[in-house]
């Protein structure tokens, strides 16, 4: 008789004792293991979606932007609420964007604006947006194990856990890491952390430091996977006879390890092998191969090279790819606000996040177009929350989760559409109002995944990836 130590539920990795014997007992049926068993259930005939779209580029303003600014406006609101700039119109009638967005006005056909977002789970709390799970959240600078999985981490977990593909990367560094802090959101929660993203990391720097709150510059950089690159005079087969070494040592290890869910326990040191010897993840990080002009489309900030480098990652098949646009004062004293403007919201948006914004949005759209990967490749704009319909008495906005506004563009989406829609002033949804589970179950439609599939958390409960939240079908093609 086999005797597990530990928990009576559950082994320190997080692998229960069911799942541990279910694993041994298939897989000596043939080799039919876990994996195989995941896969089955998860392809069941009622889970399946015809999605149109095979990867993801998400586009993450933290901080809280201001969309009654970008997407949103109302230019027949009184003065403290609709701010200075104007409206414009879009390739689509009837569709206007913020002045400083001209090159979103080339796009709508492509995109569709929802308008009326709203959740109660606080101010600066990620995993709404991140997972559809609206509850209340008091501590934001620590991860834990209960938190619900992340879309990005869902399709980590779908995927099999490929070492030489991940199927979610997160750019340019993990989420806070600006301010010195873990925010939880982007992460795999209860499913563990073997199902957790691919992070790069940045050494990012502005050209006339130290930079001072609210008088943004660009700031540069390139993301980079760490480990990644042979060191002094070590090459491939070296390193190959290295790893054949720890593997006779490991033999057992690896043998039970390599068997479905339990081969988490070595996964990181075969996805850094995989990345370090022969990765196309590792080729879509190498820009110096880009023709420079590409690279200038896109900015030469971090934020703009991040983007360049999560198109080249959907031609590497990952399915799931996050672009924050952080804040990093804390650490470095660098940029201060990021997106959260609580004063000269206007000069940060007019002199900086507005044009860089529009910029990056233009080239990568152009990118994905001339490249034939826009009606394979879902592309988002999205924020943690919005901010409030008056300007405060520094011309800035301060937070608000009530209502805002998201861009969903290309793959899977019914160009020149509009859901939902805000009152007066931007304050309340007035029509469709739509939670972050709805945001999620959508994006997991366009993606073929089904929002009702149950995952089971630390304790064994099924738990609903999309959170009872429902697909915006109007918006989808």
């Amino acid at each position: 008789m086999i005797k597990l130590l530990g928990s009576p539920r559950r082994c320190c990795d997080g692998v229960t004792r069911r799942e541990t014997l279910k694993a041994g007992a298939i897989a000596a049926l043939g080799g039919f293991g876990l994996p195989q068993l995941l896969q089955a259930e998860q392809t069941r005939a009622d889970h399946v979606w015809s999605g149109k779209a095979k990867s993801v580029i998400c586009l993450y303003l933290l901080g809280g932007a201001p969309w009654q600014d970008m997407y949103d406006m109302k230019p027949k609101a009184s003065a403290d609420v609709r701010g200075e700039f104007n409206p414009i119109s879009t390739d689509v009638p009837g569709i206007e964007v913020c002045e400083h967005l001209p090159r979103h006005t080339q796009w709508m056909h492509k995109s569709a604006l929802v308008r009326s977002i709203n959740h109660r789970a606080g101010c600066h709390n990620c995993i709404p947006s991140y997972t559809g799970w609206e509850v209340p959240e008091t501590d934001l600078v620590n991860l834990k194990e209960t938190h619900p999985p992340s879309m990005g981490s869902v399709c980590e977990y779908l995927s099999g856990g490929r070492a030489d593909s991940p199927a979610y990367v997160y750019m340019p560094c993990y989420l806070g890491w600006g301010q010195a802090i873990r925010r939880p959101g982007p992460t795999a929660g209860f499913l563990g952390t073997r199902y957790n993203p691919l992070y790069t990391e940045c050494a990012p720097s502005v050209d006339n430091p130290p930079d001072i709150p609210y008088a943004s510059q660009p700031l540069r950089g390139v993301p980079f996977i760490p480990n990644s690159v042979l060191e002094g005079e070590m090459t491939v087969d070296r390193l190959s006879t290295r790893r054949d070494l720890l593997r006779q040592l490991d033999d057992e290890r690896f043998r039970v390890e390599q068997q479905g869910r339990l081969g988490g326990f070595n996964r990181q040191e075969q996805r850094a092998w995989s990345i370090l010897t022969s990765s196309k993840v590792r080729e879509a990080f190498d820009l110096d191969a880009v023709d420079p002009k590409l690279r200038d489309r896109y900015t030469r900030t971090l934020f703009g090279q991040s983007t360049l480098i999560a198109r080249r990652l959907v031609e590497a098949g990952v399915r799931f790819i996050n672009v924050t646009w952080d804040c990093y004062y804390e650490r470095l004293k660098l940029q201060f606000e990021c997106w959260d403007t609580h004063a000269a919201n206007f000069k940060v948006l007019k002199n900086y996040n507005l044009p860089y914004l529009d910029m990056v949005y233009g080239a990568l759209m152009q990118d994905l177009s001339d490249s034939g990967l826009l009606d394979e490749t879902l592309v988002l704009v999205m924020s943690d929350f919005g901010r409030t319909p008056k300007i405060n008495a520094a011309a800035g906005r301060d937070h608000w989760t009530f209502c805002y506004s998201m861009l969903f563009s290309g793959a899977g989406i019914k160009g020149g559409t509009v859901y939902g829609a805000s009152d007066s002033q931007a304050a309340y949804p007035a029509s469709n109002p739509v939670s972050t589970a709805d945001i999620c179950a959508t994006i997991y439609q366009s993606l073929g995944i089904d929002h009702e599939l149950l995952v089971h958390d630390q304790v064994g409960r099924p738990i609903s990836i999309g959170h009872g939240g429902s697909p915006i079908y109007d918006i989808l093609a």
